[in-house]
């Protein structure tokens, strides 16, 4: 399957969806799959990421390819794991406030599932492991390294030694190993991005090294995202956990040219009014496309060259050479230039096979709490 087919989008029973709508090509989804495990010479050392997709439906289908263990940003994303088979599930995610009450009840109501968590904070261990001590539970926790997002995580040096140490003493706590994201790479040069992660995780694999010397068990490290994927798969000592992939977005299609994933999920709008004779007006606002970027947050396969000039709740204007060409009602299909955020927006999406509709897959975790 090639990403160049053309039109390959198309929708022949199109005037059955209603817009705004996300759309899902199932195929393209199983084929992205069958590439991450082909990158990752297997699923041992598959954790993929489900923020991206939040659907049971592609549980069903990572978990018919062999993939067992999974990454997940919320709650409710490790409950519907839980629920649709997931032997391991890593909550890459520090619990404070009621959450540790809830992870208690998630632990408590899926026993069959290996839970994991994440720590980079002295007074978080201890309050889980009071809990854990409470419920009479072990909570495994994997230490949180910060190697230069610094967004989350425990800089890489004494201190993370000494915190590391700490959970493998604490009661109701098991050391599980180290977690570490390095979302702040993404160089489209794949050579620069290569060695830019290797000097990012020359300091975790320093730890380990000191904490494995000194006798501490260090049985997972769980590293990295999609950009970086490709090069964590080659390390047989790490657990990658590439999420966008799966979908695939406009962003790393345009950032990543070297690594090689078909857009499986596009977002489906029709042209509700044309103000002028180069813009059109979209029914594509803030709440049907993730807007956190600016422009292009969009990118039309079958209008290339449009440039947004205005975004808002309900609408997105949009200016195209082309505009002339098109009548209020026709349809647009995009590929969003950030996929995660934009699933998050829609309820369900409707799936298309062989240029048809067929079916709906719901978005389940969209939601922050399901039933925990």
């Amino acid at each position: 399957m090639k990403s160049s087919e053309q039109n390959w989008y198309a929708v022949d029973n199109v005037g059955e969806i209603a817009s705004p709508g996300l759309l899902i090509y199932p195929d393209r989804v199983e084929e992205n799959l069958r590439r991450i495990v082909s990158i990752a010479g297997g699923t041992d050392r598959l954790r993929p990421h489900i923020k991206t997709h939040k659907m049971p439906a592609i549980m069903e289908l990572q978990l018919r390819l062999g993939i067992s263990k999974f990454k997940c940003a919320t709650i409710a994303e490790a409950e519907m794991a839980a629920q649709s088979g997931a032997r391991d599930v890593l909550l890459a995610y520090q619990l404070v406030g009621p959450n540790v009450a809830r992870w208690v009840r998630l632990l408590k109501t899926f026993p069959q599932t290996n839970f994991t968590t994440i720590a980079d904070d002295d007074g978080v261990l201890n309050n889980l492991s009071r809990a854990a001590a409470e419920a009479q539970l072990t909570f495994e926790v994997l230490l949180d390294i910060d190697v230069g997002q610094h967004r989350c995580g425990i800089a890489p040096g004494k201190q993370a030694l000494e915190l590391y140490r700490s959970l493998s003493k604490l009661p109701g706590l098991r050391a599980g190993g180290i977690h570490a994201y390095d979302g702040h790479l993404h160089d489209s040069d794949a050579a620069q991005r290569k060695r830019a992660c290797e000097s990012a995780f020359a300091p975790v694999w320093e730890i380990v090294k000191q904490l494995r010397k000194s006798g501490a068990d260090v049985p997972q490290i769980v590293a990295g995202g999609t950009p970086t994927f490709p090069f964590h798969a080659q390390n047989p000592q790490v657990e990658c956990s590439p999420g966008t992939c799966v979908l695939w977005d406009h962003s790393y299609t345009t950032k990543l040219p070297d690594v090689d994933f078909l857009p499986a999920a596009l977002v489906l709008t029709r042209v509700i009014s044309k103000p002028d004779g180069r813009r059109l007006c979209l029914d594509l606002g803030h709440k049907a496309i993730a807007s956190e970027n600016p422009h292009p947050r969009v990118y039309f396969l079958n209008l290339p060259d449009a440039v947004g000039v205005s975004h808002s709740e309900e609408h997105l204007v949009v200016e195209s050479d082309r505009a002339a060409e098109l009548a209020v009602g026709d349809v647009l299909y995009g590929v969003p230039w950030h996929i995660c955020p934009t699933v998050a927006l829609h309820s369900s999406a409707t799936l298309v096979r062989n240029r048809k509709t067929d079916g709906v897959w719901k978005t389940t975790a969209r939601e922050r709490v399901l039933s925990i």
